[in-house]
């Protein structure tokens, strides 16, 4: 069903399609019989994407594309359209990282990461906006990060480009307020997750980085994009681990620059030595097709408690004041139970 309410299935952009959590993304779309577009640069996984979506009932289009650059993301958008018709829903997932300290970090490594990372979600829901506006409906959706709330060593390209999307959909947000608009806009904000980029993207470090435990599955970050694509949610926050950062930032910055000064480094390292000559997905992307996971399946969570509270906080909210309302009026009864053979003596 359309996101409209209409009975045609839903029609979705997912960028970042072919691995990791954009990966799970479209596997969790497929499932509900979505018609996608799978935008990469990796032709590989994007087949990989395609045949798992037709396998599980879904209609794909790939589309190989790199988000930095506009008019490809824009020519993306058009063929979606042109194959599957008005876009529902734009998830924006795809990025790239720089391991590396920042005294060692070259200028056009952060204009890359920045160019992928932040302008590709600019040139998303431009593209995007371009086609819900006029329709006056429509959702898009920006994976976030921990990492865009408190930022952390050897990962400023990153962190910076996290930090650029939340300070441009919080305009976005904002102007759809002022002009009335029911394009909703929410970002999913995910904790260390599971992916292959810790296979490929570029790093300086000695050692093979990892994912700062613990580690959730991509399949966790799917369900909350997959949710937050249908509820007019302006933030959810995935795992335990992503509401420490959030709020320990905002209440004792200083101390967690000096415990990210002692522990920040070590937490991102394995205790095998990295291969200098490993290819990287700065500037091309790595030949394959890597699916969703990464290599830390048996160190990584399935689920989180928190997320799943999160979601619920609804429901539980209603549960709970009707809990109350039950002990108040049983309260009550019973007062007035205790009261009664005092008012039989005074009558």
């Amino acid at each position: 069903m359309g996101m409209d309410g209409g009975r045609r299935p839903e029609v979705v952009v997912i960028t970042g399609a072919s691995a990791g959590v954009g990966r799970a993304t479209v596997r969790r779309f497929a499932r509900e019989g979505a018609r996608i577009g799978l935008v990469a640069r990796g032709l590989d996984g994007l087949e990989g994407a395609r045949r798992e979506a037709e396998d599980a009932g879904a209609s794909a289009l790939v589309l190989p594309t790199d988000v930095a650059d506009f008019a490809q993301v824009e020519a993306a958008a058009a063929a979606v359209e042109e194959r599957f018709g008005p876009i529902d829903a734009w998830i924006n997932v795809a990025m790239t990282s720089v391991f590396s300290p920042v005294k060692e970090t070259r200028p056009e490594e952060y204009e890359r990461v920045m160019k992928v990372n932040y302008l590709g979600y600019v040139h998303g829901t431009l593209a995007a906006l371009a086609r819900m506006l006029p329709r006056d409906r429509g959702t898009i959706v920006q994976a976030s990060s921990a990492l865009a709330h408190r930022s952390i060593p050897l990962q400023s390209a990153y962190c910076a480009s996290k930090h650029a999307i939340v300070g441009f959909t919080e305009s976005l947000r904002s102007e759809l307020f002022h002009d009335k608009s029911r394009v909703r806009v929410s970002m999913v904000h995910l904790p260390a997750m599971n992916t292959p980029q810790f296979l490929w993207s570029k790093s300086r470090l000695p050692y093979k980085p990892q994912p700062v435990p613990p580690i959730f599955q991509p399949e966790v970050a799917a369900d909350a994009l997959y949710w937050a694509a249908h509820h007019d949610r302006r933030d959810v926050m995935v795992g335990f681990p992503t509401v420490k950062a959030i709020w320990g930032n905002r209440v004792i910055p200083g101390l967690l620059d000096r415990w990210l000064a002692r522990v920040g480094y070590t937490r991102q390292l394995t205790d095998e030595p990295a291969d200098p000559d490993r290819p990287d997905d700065l500037w091309a992307p790595v030949q394959g097709d890597f699916g969703a996971h990464g290599p830390f399946d048996r160190r990584s969570k399935p689920s989180s408690p928190e997320l799943w509270l999160d979601l619920h906080r609804g429901s539980l909210g209603a549960f709970a004041l009707c809990a109350a309302a039950v002990v108040g009026f049983g309260a009550r009864r019973a007062a007035a139970r205790r009261a009664s053979p005092w008012r039989r003596l005074l009558t």
